[in-house]
Parts: structure tokens; sequence; C-alpha cells
């Protein structure tokens, strides 16, 4: 076989399904970007046909609307995240038996969250800030309680095991007060290293791993047993 067979073999050329698979996958990682960056409402089919570079009448080929598009976006990650996040804290739960700790529940819920953002690349990073953005408006709120409640569900009735005699309103504030601090992470704004003279970055998740859980975990303990 000479070297031009060889090439053509090894580059053979996409089915059509493959074709439109790789063009789903484009469109929403652009999408993703483009929705962290400026919101659903500073964002339109035409602006994500341009950065992909394609005419937008061909968006309207795999997307109804731009509704349609937030809300494919929105599934791609989530079911995996809130997949490997249950499995964790059902594996947690089972490992502590009767007797949970808040911190650990807390390492459960976020660790594995931020092991994505950590290995999972850009794309992931980029999910991050679409899922703050969209968690500080009541639009995207939404989303957040049709794909998350469950899995925080999940964390609050460890919680509750974990601090037996806590008030219920105090395990829901602090449930507040720790996602909160997460969105805040997950958004990368660069605040935190313009204040810290690049002592601390907004992407380096490892370093959150090492302390947000520890660090919610004493808040919740202040706050519970004050009552």
């Amino acid at each position: 076989m000479n070297l031009v067979s060889t090439v053509k073999t090894a580059v053979k050329k996409l089915s059509k399904a493959e074709q439109r698979a790789e063009m789903m996958e484009q469109i929403l990682d652009t999408a993703e970007f483009l929705f962290a960056t400026h919101g659903f409402y500073g964002v339109t089919l035409k602006d994500v046909a341009k950065q992909v570079g394609v005419h937008h009448t061909l968006l309207n080929y795999y997307f109804d609307d731009k509704q349609t598009l937030f809300d494919a976006v929105f599934a791609r990650r989530a079911v995996v995240t809130i997949e490997k996040r249950m499995q964790a804290l059902d594996d947690y739960d089972r490992a502590a038996g009767e007797t949970p700790t808040v911190e650990g529940a807390l390492h459960a819920f976020l660790d594995t969250d931020l092991d994505l953002y950590i290995h999972g690349g850009e794309g992931w990073k980029n999910y991050g800030a679409f899922g703050a953005q969209a968690s500080n408006s009541p639009d995207g709120a939404e989303y957040m309680d049709k794909y998350f409640d469950p899995v925080v569900l999940r964390l609050i009735d460890i919680l509750k095991k974990a601090l037996p005699n806590a008030a219920e309103e105090d395990i829901f504030w602090g449930y507040h007060f720790v996602t909160g601090a997460l969105m805040l992470t997950l958004a990368r704004t660069g605040r935190i290293d313009k204040l810290s003279h690049g002592l601390c970055q907004s992407d380096d998740y490892s370093a959150v791993k090492q302390r947000m859980a520890r660090f919610m975990a004493a808040g919740f303990k202040e706050i519970c047993e004050q009552h």
C-alpha cells in the first residue's frame, strides 16, 4: 500500500451522523462559553453561529430557538455531575452509617463536583461559570430546581443525620451559604486574584477543594449549635 492509500485509509470521511454529532458538540461548546460570559439575554443564535463559523439558519436545523439551545447546554453536563455526586453521597452515607459528619458529607457533595472542574478541562470550567450565571437569575434558578434538587436534598438528609439536634431552617441556611460560595468560585470572576495580588487564583479548584468543605463545616456547626 503506497503513502497516498495509507493516508486515505487513515483519514476516513465522517458519516453524516458523525458530522452532525461533531457539529452539535461544537455548537453546545460555543453556546456554553457565550452564555457563561454574557448570560441568556446577552446571547443570540446569530452570536453562536458567528462564533462557530456557520450561517445562523444552520442552528435552526439543530435547535428550534435560543431557549431550546440553552436547555441542551444546561442538561448536557448536569446529568454527569448529578450522577457522580449522588453516587458519592450514597457511598459516604453507607460508609458512615449512623455517624456521618458535616465535613464528610460536604466533601462528598463538593469534592466530586470540583474534581470535574479540575480534570475536565476548559469545557467543564465554562460549564461551571454557565451554572453560576444561571443560578443567579430567576429563570436560571428554575433549571437548578429541575436538575439539582434531588442531589441537594440527598445532602440535606445526611446533614440532618449529622446534626440531629439542629433546627431544620439552620441546615437549609447552611446549604444556602455553601452553594453561594460554590457558585462564586465557579464564576471565575478574577476578583480574588486581584485582591490577593496573585496569591490566589480564581480557577485554582484544587486549592478550593482543600479548604471549602472544612470551612463550611465549621460554619454549619456554629449556626446549628447556637440554637
